[in-house]
């Protein structure tokens, strides 16, 4: 019987360890779908808590606006399939959330108000690193935040900024500060 409960724990072990631990940012999980909404406030986040709140939810992905669809989906899964990289997507598993991948110096979910010198459009890019580019290339700019596409317009914007700025959460925006 000891010997029964040991494998059982050393199983669940194992299994928990192939789940992610949180939200992965460019993620996609295809397949397993029953049910999509348009989210109303573009925030994978809210995709997130969405999926708490069901019961027959295992995981969920999150395309922002503009990307697969004029609006940001929601969609909840029955089953948790495994991950595929995709640029329009953030998607996780029940139970993990979302964990804003801001630790270095690209913010997500972040938006710096205010301190624009300069904006101009550029290619969609979930990264965010080409706005960055831009700004660490000129010396006025001490900030910098890539706007996706979908959220004011059909384009991404990127602005640049002659001073740091408090930063704000909002789904729209990729943020960073040039030391």
């Amino acid at each position: 019987m000891k010997d029964q409960a040991l494998w059982l724990f050393c199983g669940l072990l194992l299994a928990c360890a192939s789940v992610p631990a949180h939200a992965q940012v460019g993620y996609d999980r295809p397949g397993g779908d029953y049910t999509s909404a348009p989210s109303r406030t573009a925030d994978p986040a809210q995709c997130a808590a969405r999926c708490e709140r069901d019961s027959r939810c295992r995981a969920w992905a999150f395309s922002y606006p503009m990307t697969e669809n004029v609006n940001a989906i929601c969609w909840l899964k029955s089953r948790v399939m495994p991950r595929a990289a995709a640029s329009c997507c953030v998607s996780g598993v029940r139970g993990a959330g979302i964990i804003d991948l801001n630790a270095g110096p690209i913010e997500f979910a972040i938006d710096r108000s205010g301190g624009d010198y300069r904006h101009f459009e550029l290619p969609p890019d979930p990264s965010g690193k080409s706005c960055q580019a831009a700004c660490e290339s000129e010396e006025a700019c001490r900030a910098w935040t890539y706007l996706r596409p979908g959220y004011l317009g059909p384009s991404a914007v990127c602005y640049l900024k002659n001073r740091i700025t408090r930063p704000l959460r909002k789904p729209c925006c990729v943020s960073g500060v040039v030391r």
